[in-house]
């Protein structure tokens, strides 16, 4: 049986005749970057993620981009940053020429460590970036309150957590001062290239972040800032016109998947519970939590990735490789590693946990299309590798 890590195709045949009707229209209007379609997604988005004012953008790195751009972040300062995470995260930081801050993560989310955040303030901090990793959010609360003794700007990457709801309720994007998400295809939200939005509920950052999206020019050929190129294709945005309204279906159904998971890893015995940080006879698979499960909230995790954490991660990839299961692994080298911060002096050895998430983690297919006998199947082939 073949257990793609992810089938995009799986969706759009099911939404095909609106989407093609969407690439029809855009294609006879020749109404192609920003305008009406980009305007009403924005609407949408603003509905949807229950904030002021929202900004379509080029993609997700370029949402961290401009965010950082907007709050006027310069050479020289500061920005604290989780040191497992996507690249983007790191990489828009060093492009203006700042100094990023790597910080630990949390054993049970894999998001950033707030008290890590707290030893790591300077006079040069000027912002933090938590990352909603995999689908559930940073421990928000704390992070805003280290944010307000220090008047320091938060930028919440929720690149992977579009319509996720913290424990009080509210959407991820609207807690910090911006927040920025991806709609690269495979995001739970995704369209049919690289695209991205800004959010925030501050209505001076969302004009300055309009003009900075269009090279900083207002009105067009007047520049007073420099901006960049960060418009959204209207193609993307018709795109996702037509799929926002099937994302909370596709939460749920990525949900479902998630519970079958956990539910048929304990039936293998392979685990006992969510959330265990140790292994052992009982446990030889560590499985995700949703830590705010209890607050009945709908969205407290839309499970972008289900990662579960297991010894010898990468011979039990190659088994399931063998055997037609797709996986990825997020991520395999945190920042303090890579070489191209190596000019900051970090070792190994200064993020234990966060090593600890880049060598045993493993995320197996969880999209919404996933049938119970594909799920079956590939708990079942992990039971006969782990238990040789």
């Amino acid at each position: 049986m073949k257990v793609p890590l992810l089938d995009l195709k799986a969706q759009y045949r099911t939404i095909k005749s609106d989407i093609d009707a969407a690439l029809i229209r855009m294609a006879e209007s020749q109404s192609l970057i920003l305008g009406p379609e980009v305007e009403l997604l924005e609407k949408n988005l603003n509905e949807y993620l229950q904030c002021k004012y929202s900004v379509g953008v080029s993609s997700g790195t370029d949402a961290l981009l401009i965010a950082l751009m907007a709050i006027d972040i310069k050479p020289g300062d500061e920005v604290i940053l989780p040191t497992y995470s996507f690249f983007a995260t790191a990489g828009v930081v060093s492009r203006l020429n700042a100094k990023p801050v790597f910080a630990e993560s949390d054993p049970v989310t894999f998001n950033i460590d707030p008290a890590s955040i707290r030893k790591l303030i300077t006079k040069n901090t000027k912002a933090i970036v938590p990352v909603h990793l995999y689908g559930q959010s940073a421990e928000m609360d704390e992070i805003m309150k280290i944010a307000d003794e220090y008047n320091i700007k938060v930028i919440e990457d929720a690149a992977q957590a579009i319509g996720t709801q913290y424990k009080d309720g509210r959407r991820l994007g609207n807690i910090g001062h911006i927040g920025c998400f991806s709609f690269y295809p495979s995001k739970n939200l995704g369209c049919f290239g690289d695209g991205g939005l800004v959010t925030t509920n501050d209505e001076e950052l969302a004009a300055r972040l309009r003009i900075l999206r269009v090279h900083g020019g207002k009105p067009k050929y007047y520049h007073k800032i420099i901006g960049g190129n960060f418009r959204l294709d209207a193609i993307q945005a018709a795109v996702l016109n037509v799929k926002l309204p099937h994302l909370d279906a596709w939460t749920k159904a990525r949900q479902t998947n998630a519970s079958l998971y956990t539910k048929f890893f304990i039936d293998h015995e392979l685990a006992e519970e969510t959330g265990r940080l140790e292994y052992d006879e009982n446990n030889k698979v560590l499985l995700p939590k949703a830590v705010y499960a209890d607050k009945q909230f709908s969205h407290d995790h839309i499970y972008n990735q289900y990662v579960i954490r297991v010894k010898g991660r990468d011979d039990l990839r190659k088994h399931l490789t063998e055997n037609e299961i797709g996986t990825e692994i997020y991520y395999p080298v945190p920042f303090h590693l890579q070489e191209c911060f190596a000019f900051l002096g970090y070792k190994k050895g200064d993020f234990p946990v966060s090593e600890w998430c880049a060598n045993d983690s493993i995320a197996v297919p969880i999209y919404p299309e996933l049938s119970e006998e594909q799920i079956k199947f590939t708990v079942q082939t992990i039971a006969e590798y782990l238990k040789k």
